[in-house]
C-alpha cells in the first residue's frame, strides 16, 4: 500500500510465479487432502533430482496403452429438472432424520482439598451429574431462515426447483423444519444433492476432441523426498513418488507388487496433468498397466487403488469423479482395455487372472 494505494503487481509476476504452483495446490487441498502431505516435507531429506522418462516409456506395450488414452474429452450433461424433483422427494420422504434442538446442563461440585497439579490437570471437581433435554418449537429460535434460499445455493439448483421439491414432501417430514431450522436445510441440500450427483452420472456422456497429452506431463511434478520414491525397474520412470507415507501407503504396496509381478510389463503412475474432466472436478486414475500378452485376459488396465472398495468411505465428491470415469471408459474399452477400482495387486489379479490360470494349467 503506497499513498493509500494498492500497489501494482507490475514487475512482480515472475516472482509470483515461482510460488504460483504451491498456492493452486494449497487451494485443491480443500477438496483433495493428500495434496498437503506433498506440501510439508523433511528439508534435510536427500533428493531426487532427476526422474526422467525411460526405456519403458518407449517400450511397444506401454506406447501401445498410451496411444489409447492419449486424448482429451469433453462431457455433456442434459437431465430433466422433472426428474430430479421427483427423486429427490423420494429421498427426502424416505432418508430425511432431524434431530430436534437439544441442551444439556451439568452440574458437579468443587473439591474440597484442591491442589495445583489438580486444576492445572482439570480435576478440581466431583463427578458431573448431566440432564439433556430437547427443546418444544415454541422454545426454539425465532432467527427468519431464507429456507428456499439457502438450500438453492447449497445445491446449484433455481429457487423455482427447490420450491417444487419442498411442495413435494410429506408434512411430517416437512414439520421437521421447526424442530431444528438448520439441520433441516444441511440434510435437506445433502439429499438432493446426492440425487443431482446420481442423475450427473447417468446422464452425462463424453466426446473426443482436438488435441494429445504431451510426454512432459509426467516430469512436471518435482516431487523429489527420497522418502516417498520407490526405486522401479518396470515403470516408466526410474522412481515412482506415492502417496503418503512410504512405509504405509497404500500406493507404496501396489507398485511394489507392479514390479515384482512376473505378469506385468511396463506400468505408469498416472500424473495429474493427466486427466477426466467431470462436472465436480477433474479426475485423475492412479495407474495405467500393461500385461504380457497371453498372461491374462486384459492386456491393458486402469487402476484405481482404494485402500478400502466400500463407496460410504469415498467422499461424495471423489465417488462421483470416479463413476464419471467409469462412464468414459465404459465408452472406450474394448476386450484389452478395462478400468476397474481396486483394493491391492492381489485384486487386481483377480479380475485379469482367468486366462493366466488356463496357461498355467496347460
Amino acid at each position: 500500500m503506497n499513498n493509500n494505494q494498492l500497489a501494482s503487481f507490475e514487475g512482480r509476476f515472475e516472482e509470483l510465479k515461482s510460488i504460483s504452483d504451491s498456492v493452486h495446490k494449497l487451494i485443491q487441498s480443500l477438496f483433495d487432502d493428500k495434496l498437503l502431505d506433498e506440501m510439508i516435507a523433511d528439508g534435510h531429506e536427500t533428493k531426487i533430482s532427476v526422474n526422467e522418462l525411460n526405456e519403458n516409456f518407449y517400450r511397444k506395450e506401454f506406447q501401445e496403452l498410451w496411444s489409447k488414452l492419449n486424448h482429451k474429452y469433453a462431457y455433456k450433461v442434459s437431465f430433466d429438472s422433472n426428474e430430479l424433483i421427483e427423486n429427490s422427494i423420494k429421498t427426502i420422504n424416505k432418508d430425511l432424520h432431524v434431530a430436534g434442538l437439544q441442551y444439556t446442563m451439568s452440574a458437579s461440585e468443587q473439591k474440597e482439598e484442591l491442589t495445583a497439579d489438580a486444576v492445572r490437570e482439570g480435576d478440581s471437581f466431583e463427578a458431573f451429574i448431566s440432564k439433556t433435554r430437547t427443546l418444544k418449537p415454541h422454545e426454539t429460535s425465532q432467527v427468519k431462515y431464507d429456507l428456499v434460499g439457502q438450500i438453492a445455493q447449497a445445491t446449484v439448483l433455481t429457487r423455482r426447483t427447490v420450491v417444487e421439491i419442498l411442495k413435494g414432501i410429506r408434512i411430517d417430514k416437512f414439520a421437521c423444519y421447526k424442530q431444528n431450522p438448520e439441520e433441516f436445510i444441511r440434510e435437506v441440500s445433502r439429499l438432493i444433492k446426492e440425487q443431482k450427483g446420481n442423475m450427473v452420472v447417468k446422464h452425462i456422456s463424453y466426446d473426443k476432441i482436438d488435441g494429445q497429452y504431451d510426454t512432459s506431463i509426467f516430469t512436471a511434478d518435482k516431487r523429489n523426498n527420497l522418502g516417498k520414491a520407490f526405486r522401479a525397474k518396470k515403470h516408466i520412470q526410474p522412481y515412482v513418488f506415492t502417496d503418503g507415507t512410504a512405509e504405509k501407503s497404500v500406493e507404496r504396496t501396489f507398485a511394489e507388487d507392479l514390479d515384482g509381478a512376473a505378469e506385468v510389463c511396463v506400468y505408469a503412475k498416472l500424473p495429474r496433468g493427466f486427466y477426466i474432466p467431470t462436472p465436480v472436478g477433474n479426475y485423475t486414475p492412479d495407474w495405467a498397466i500393461a500385461f504380457h500378452k497371453g498372461s491374462v485376459k486384459h492386456i491393458y488396465f486402469i487402476a484405481e487403488t482404494k485402500g478400502s472398495m466400500d463407496s460410504w468411505q469415498l467422499r461424495e465428491i471423489e465417488k462421483h469423479k470416479i463413476d464419471c470415469a467409469v462412464k468414459l471408459f465404459n465408452e472406450i474399452s474394448t476386450e484389452n482395455l478395462v478400468f476397474r477400482q481396486v483394493e491391492n495387486y492381489q485384486g487386481l489379479l483377480n479380475i485379469v487372472r482367468p486366462v493366466a490360470e488356463v496357461n498355467l494349467a496347460n
